[in-house]
């Protein structure tokens, strides 16, 4: 067992996930395959609006490792440096203490975190959107701000706390602007003090319009069904400066507000430039097969990694879920064929179409190029989810079984500060500890 060749993977997000699983099934223990990660579950991603608009339980979006992975051993750490001349990984692990690993071969999966822009008054007053503790922090956050407005007598207080800005219109912002909305409005519904009193909830960027990553009908479907809900969507928008009663926004106008929800996009690892490997934006390059140039022994997928896309000569891949699935599984295959257990093959993956949960019944579809809108979309979308998440189905689908015929509970459990969620954090998986 000693003299067992090592592969390591550092990062259980989709990429690093599914290459761990396949590769584990393709080894057969033939081979020892460590996965480094922070947590010791794997993140189902896009339905983390959903946990923090309450609709499900957070345990239900985290996939254990144990039990998932079988032949796989998981180190419970962060990477902090990647020797690649020595091929060795240095990592801290959940109780501060120093690692190393050998490694015979690499897998660099480790993800990203929050995209940061320099304006002013954001890091300090805004917080992002990539961690269960992030979505258990605004869950309270949102729920707070109702209750704050409903004992306050000021009607200026009472307008700030009711408004909520969301910056990003792309997947996640657009998800957390139309699920939080359904939240908020609950909770003022059951305050009969704020019966008078709107809420306001703005989904600004600076795009021209909303989820610019999807075909141009699917974005005018969203743009229609959350207007026709009430949400101010301000195309072309962004934030020019943040402060402790407001944001300033690049039209001049000035939104005082006590909720600053950054969905920007994201950006890799920061592990990642630390290599002194070539990149591409912050994304290590690699070739179509998923190996880095002159050192076959390190992979890399997902977002660390900047991969040809062969369907657009000159172009990479983007940095979504469904690439980082499937680079994952082409990984953990190139990976056994050197080897000599699979043929080497190079990435290639065309567009199935995307979904996009809009709350309450709505949603909006493109399945395989299919436009859809309304039940059809909610339930195609739904559907691609349970098909998708790796474990947990039947509470999944169980807890929006309840959420459809029970009454959302609107508390606050005060379980994460937002101290401990600071937007610059690269970690925010891992809240810090909070003084007694």
């Amino acid at each position: 067992m000693a003299d067992r060749q090592r592969v390591v993977i550092a990062g259980a997000g989709f990429a690093g996930f599914t290459a761990a699983r396949r590769l584990a099934r393709l080894a057969k223990g033939a081979i020892e395959i460590v996965l480094v990660n922070p947590t010791d579950y794997f993140l189902y991603l896009p339905l983390l609006p959903e946990v923090a608009a309450g609709v499900l339980d957070p345990r239900k979006v985290a996939i254990p490792l144990s039990g998932n992975l079988p032949g796989v051993r998981h180190l419970l750490a962060a990477v902090d440096r990647v020797d690649a001349d020595a091929r060795r990984v240095e990592c801290t692990d959940a109780e501060g203490n120093r690692r190393e690993l050998r490694y015979d071969r690499l897998l660099l999966a480790v993800g990203s975190v929050n995209k940061l822009l320099p304006i002013p008054g954001v890091a300090e007053h805004a917080h992002g959107f990539r961690s269960v503790a992030e979505a258990l922090y605004l869950r309270d956050h949102l729920i707070r701000q109702i209750e704050l407005a409903d004992a306050s007598d000021d009607p200026k207080e009472r307008e700030a706390r009711c408004t909520f800005v969301v910056v990003g219109a792309g997947y996640t912002g657009t998800e957390v602007a139309a699920q939080g909305q359904l939240l908020t409005r609950d909770a003022k519904r059951r305050r009969p003090g704020l019966g008078e009193q709107p809420d306001r909830w703005l989904l600004v960027d600076k795009a021209p319009r909303i989820l610019p990553e999807l075909d141009e009908r699917l974005s005018r479907t969203a743009h229609r069904t959350l207007i026709g809900r009430g949400l101010d969507i301000r195309p072309g928008i962004t934030v020019s400066e943040a402060t402790a009663d407001g944001v300033k926004l690049s039209d001049g106008e000035f939104v005082p507000t006590h909720s600053l929800i950054w969905c920007v996009g994201v950006r890799p690892d920061p592990l990642v430039e630390s290599l002194g490997l070539p990149t591409e934006r912050g994304r290590l390059l690699v070739d179509e097969y998923l190996s880095v140039p002159g050192r076959p022994e390190i992979f890399a997928c997902g977002d660390a990694a900047a991969v040809p896309d062969l369907t657009r000569p000159g172009e990479y891949t983007a940095m979504t879920a469904q690439h980082a699935t499937r680079q994952g599984t082409r990984a953990a295959d190139n990976i056994a064929a050197s080897y000599g257990r699979k043929e080497r093959r190079p990435y290639r993956h065309g567009d199935l179409g995307f979904v996009v949960d809009l709350g309450g019944a709505k949603a909006a579809a493109n399945p395989l190029g299919v436009p859809l809108s309304g039940l059809a979309a909610k339930a195609v979308t739904r559907g691609y989810h349970l098909l998708a998440v790796p474990g947990g189905r039947t509470r999944i689908a169980g807890n929006w079984l309840l959420d459809a015929v029970l009454p959302r509970q609107t508390v606050q459990l005060d379980l994460v500060r937002g101290s401990a969620v600071p937007l610059d954090s690269t970690t925010p998986e891992r809240p810090h500890a909070q003084d007694g």
